[in-house]
């Protein structure tokens, strides 16, 4: 140990005695972050010394080197960190091909003194999936320890691991009083990212993206082809849960909407200039004319959010941005809650020991050259997510909120009879295909009715008084006069 500080301490130290040695023309104003990284190597590099001269046991060296310099990192920004030599080797594992898991979405806002991880969604007949795990479980146990004070990153790097072995997960579930485990059979993580329904009874066309993978772009073309071939009144894009992604894939989706090479996001680095341009290269297939609401949530991140932004910039500020009259009279409106607010870029760089640093080095900035970074888009109506009543409100409602509670109260005589309920509990426990249930959930989405009401608003008004649905902001206008979404009321006290 006391080997390796010297060294460190001599490696460390001789580089800027050497650059004294340079030319003054030659040298570079030292910046403030130089000065303290000189200043407080020193102190780390004593620190280093002191514990190999004083420390009555070191007992993993190693371990504790990796944690400080992630430390570092990760004091940076949220984003950055550094990957020792197994998590580097499983990024790159998984970026490169198949990778094995359990096919959840999860909720990367967590912190490491969480004590649970919560999944938002289940990838569909993926193995969770199978297995009978629900959104908004919490994971409170991976194979016996405990998420308190793990990542988000090693929780993930434990669920995944190689085909066919099996991960056992404790979860809590709202309204279950026991720990629910799950042993988990991993398997490779499907490509098939979308869900898509066509709305007979309001003639209007789904489809939610749960992650940008590479073929999203052809379902979400496959479905605008096929919705050609009728006249629908709207299309509903449903980006809520959505994590991001492939970049390139959210371009090549814009891509269906927009004009060939029109621009969708630059990346910007700290001195505000530009690194990179995505525009769109191909020509558009989505009927222009007809509108589109897309929904966004508070888990809407990073990917997910540039396309909502971009799409929602071109709708309403296109012909600016192209100096002429727009050929594509797209209208998008974004209806939900407000999303995640992750518009920065990360760069993992190898560095030694088969290691490497994922640092956050640039920007996303829209069209209108707005930053997503930590404040997110705004829908352009806000429609809050409203859950199922709690058990114990269901309880509470059931035994005081009703007149059959009342002691003496008169009772129907048109029972359900005992067979009846038992039937009826009997095809419930039953396992559902998933696109079954996902129907039973969005029929109960109140985000989804509202979207399909605000659809109906805005068809109606272009029959009957075009003049105010002209452009996306009179729409918006006009759409708010009629319907009241969580827009706050203004109210004036009236004295009689």
């Amino acid at each position: 140990m006391k080997k390796f500080v010297a060294v460190f301490f001599v490696m460390l130290f001789s580089f800027p005695l050497l650059c004294e040695e340079k030319k003054e023309d030659e040298k570079k104003p030292k910046t403030p972050y130089d000065e303290t990284v000189y200043n407080w190597s020193r102190t780390f590099a004593e620190v280093l010394q002191k514990t190999g001269e004083k420390h009555y046991k070191v007992a993993d060296a190693e371990k504790c080197m990796i944690n400080a310099i992630d430390a570092f990192l990760s004091c940076l920004d949220p984003h950055s960190g550094f990957l020792d030599p197994k998590t580097y080797k499983n990024m790159l594992e998984s970026t490169s091909g198949q990778f094995f898991g359990i096919g959840i979405v999860i909720d990367n806002t967590r912190r490491a003194k969480d004590k649970f991880l919560t999944i938002i969604d289940t990838i569909p007949g993926g193995p969770s999936d199978k297995a009978g795990v629900m959104p908004y479980d919490k994971i409170i146990e991976i194979e016996d320890k405990s998420i308190e004070g793990m990542t988000t990153d090693e929780a993930t790097r434990m669920l995944k691991g190689e085909r066919d072995t099996v991960v056992q997960i404790k979860v809590v579930r709202e309204g279950k009083p026991d720990l629910l485990t799950f042993d988990i059979t991993r398997d490779v993580v499907k490509e098939q990212s979308s869900l898509s329904f066509y709305i007979k009874n309001q003639n209007i066309y789904y489809i939610a993206l749960n992650t940008f993978s590479s073929n999203s772009a052809q379902q979400i073309e496959a479905l605008l082809k096929k919705a050609k071939k009728k006249k629908y009144k709207a299309l509903i894009l449903d980006l809520r849960n959505n994590s991001g992604g492939l970049l390139n894939s959210a371009i090549d989706i814009a891509g269906l909407f927009l004009e060939k090479n029109s621009p969708v996001v630059v990346t910007k680095d700290k001195n505000h200039q530009v690194t990179e341009r995505y525009n769109t290269n191909r020509q558009p297939v989505a009927n222009g004319q007809l509108p589109i609401f897309i929904l966004i949530n508070n888990y809407t991140a990073s990917a997910a959010e540039i396309l909502a932004g971009a799409l929602k910039i071109h709708s309403g500020n296109i012909a600016k941005l192209a100096e002429q009259e727009p050929q594509n009279k797209m209208m998008v409106f974004l209806v939900g809650e407000k999303s995640f607010g992750k518009g920065s870029v990360q760069e993992v760089i190898p560095v030694s020991n088969n290691c490497a640093v994922k640092i956050t080095t640039s920007l996303y900035y829209l069209p209108d050259d707005t930053t997503i970074q930590g404040s997110g888009i705004e829908p352009d109506f806000v429609i809050e997510k409203k859950f199922p009543p709690t058990e114990q409100m269901s309880w509470f409602t059931k035994f005081y909120g009703r007149e059959s509670a009342l002691e003496g109260s008169i009772k129907s005589d048109d029972k359900k009879k005992p067979d009846d309920e038992k039937k009826k509990k009997k095809k419930k426990d039953k396992k559902e295909p998933w696109v079954e249930r996902a129907k039973k959930m969005l029929a109960k989405d109140n985000q989804l009715r509202e979207a399909i009401t605000l659809i109906n608003i805005f068809d109606k008004a272009k029959t009957q008084c075009p003049g105010n649905v002209t452009t996306r902001l009179s729409a918006i206008e006009y759409i708010k006069k009629v319907h009241v979404t969580n827009d706050e009321l203004t109210m004036i006290e009236m004295k009689v």
